[in-house]
Parts: C-alpha cells; structure tokens; sequence
C-alpha cells in the first residue's frame, strides 16, 4: 500500500468513528432529551423523570464517555496504520 493510499484509508476510517460516535451523541443528547422524553418521563431515575435526566445530565455523561471511547479507538486505529510511534 502506498503511503497516500494508507493515509487516506487511516482518514476515511476516522471519519467512519467520528461520524458514528456523533450520531450516538445526537440521538442522546436530542433525542432521549427532546423526542423521546415524554415517553421516558414514565422511568424514574433517582427520583427524576429519565426524560429530564437526559435532558439535563445524560447528555453530558454520555459525551464524556463518547471522547473515551474516541481516544481508544483512535490509539488502536494509529497502532493499525503505524501512527503510533
């Protein structure tokens, strides 16, 4: 593989997991806090309607936990295209 095709197959991936990650962000932080959170105001989450939790804090952990995960699939993705010297 040529140096310019492995670059570009390394940022086609990355943007593959920003995307995906993204998308699980949105559907947290838009759609748990302002679609779907009628029909989760029914589940109680330490005394607070979920939807409300997801709305005010969820989101928030979520993105937290989303840049981990960022951070260990980018470190694996440099090990697999040598990046990580």
């Amino acid at each position: 593989m040529k140096k310019n095709d492995h670059a570009i197959a390394y940022w086609k991936e990355n943007i593959r997991y920003v995307l995906i990650l993204l998308t699980i962000w949105f559907l947290v932080s838009y759609g748990a806090g302002i679609l779907f959170k009628d029909a989760l105001n029914h589940i109680r989450l330490g005394g607070f309607k979920l939807g409300f939790w997801f709305a005010q804090q969820g989101s928030m952990y979520v993105f937290v936990v989303l840049i981990f995960v960022y951070v260990r699939l980018m470190n694996k993705l440099d090990k697999k295209y040598g990046y990580d010297k």
